[in-house]
């Protein structure tokens, strides 16, 4: 696309994206280094939380750092959806468990306000820049990939909408023990993602593919990267359980999918 067909994003908006990366340095901590990073942390981790959640954060800091580095609305149109709805739900979902937090300390408090602050933020822009969205056709040379971009999008958003109304049911076979807490806050990732992948499933131009196709593919090698490291170190998981490897092959499904988006992507002219 042109400049004229994609404008750029005006400067507040980089600007936020530039600190939305320096925040996400403490979340990366919990992968890298989470017994360090965890004691920040607004709530109590457990070791396999920690390093999930880093790998989450991770994830994350690819998607922002497209954005500074396309600045254009396309794709920042994909990544503020996605992180509309995902700062959305995470704020609400802490709101709905507050008894986690100890607001004597100064991270619970820093956790709302940077949650719901992010989610006005990026609806505002959204909202606001909506005349800007560059408008493209749906995957004009791999139209078979629309179909199927929608069957992923509606499996991320029934599967995160499991974590928040059949917590225990939907997390159950997860390799740690996964409370209601930590279950519905995770099902954030699983509906942003399915939104993301919506948004691909009508209008898909290159850097949107690469975007989210590097985003999942970053999460899904690193969350089970993560697992191995964490269990390496405490020993918890039962790798005898059936459920360990649904969780592994929900994982991988999640890094070849954004392996092949990626792939679509830097072939697209």
């Amino acid at each position: 696309m042109t400049e004229n067909e994609n404008p750029a994003l005006p400067g507040s908006l980089r600007g936020f994206s530039a600190l939305v990366i320096v925040v996400l340095l403490l979340g990366a901590g919990l992968f890298f280094v989470p017994d360090i990073a965890k004691v920040r942390w607004p709530w109590a981790l457990a070791p396999f939380n920690a390093r999930f959640l880093g790998s989450f954060y991770l994830a994350e800091m690819v998607a922002i750092g497209a954005l500074l580095v396309w600045n254009r609305w396309s794709p920042a149109r994909l990544i503020l959806a996605m992180a509309f709805v995902f700062t959305l739900m995470v704020a609400l979902m802490s709101a709905l468990h507050v008894d986690q937090f100890n607001f004597g300390r100064k991270a619970p408090w820093l956790w709302f306000v940077v949650y719901i602050g992010s989610a006005i933020i990026t609806g505002v822009a959204l909202w606001s820049g909506r005349d800007n969205l560059p408008v493209t056709p749906a995957l004009p040379r791999q139209s078979a990939w629309t179909g199927y971009f929608r069957i992923e999008a509606a499996a991320f958003v029934l599967y995160g909408l499991a974590l928040v109304f059949l917590p225990a049911t939907a997390a159950g076979f997860w390799p740690w023990a996964t409370d209601t807490f930590h279950a519905q806050v995770y099902s954030a990732i699983f509906v942003a993602g399915g939104i993301g992948t919506w948004v691909l499933a009508r209008h898909a131009p290159r850097e949107e593919l690469i975007t989210l196709g590097a985003t999942q593919l970053v999460l899904g090698v690193l969350a089970i990267i993560g697992l191995l490291m964490t269990d390496a170190a405490v020993h918890r998981v039962d790798w005898s359980g059936a459920g360990v490897y649904a969780w592994l092959a929900l994982f991988a499904a999640i890094g070849l999918t954004g392996l092949n988006k990626l792939r679509l992507g830097l072939k697209t002219v």
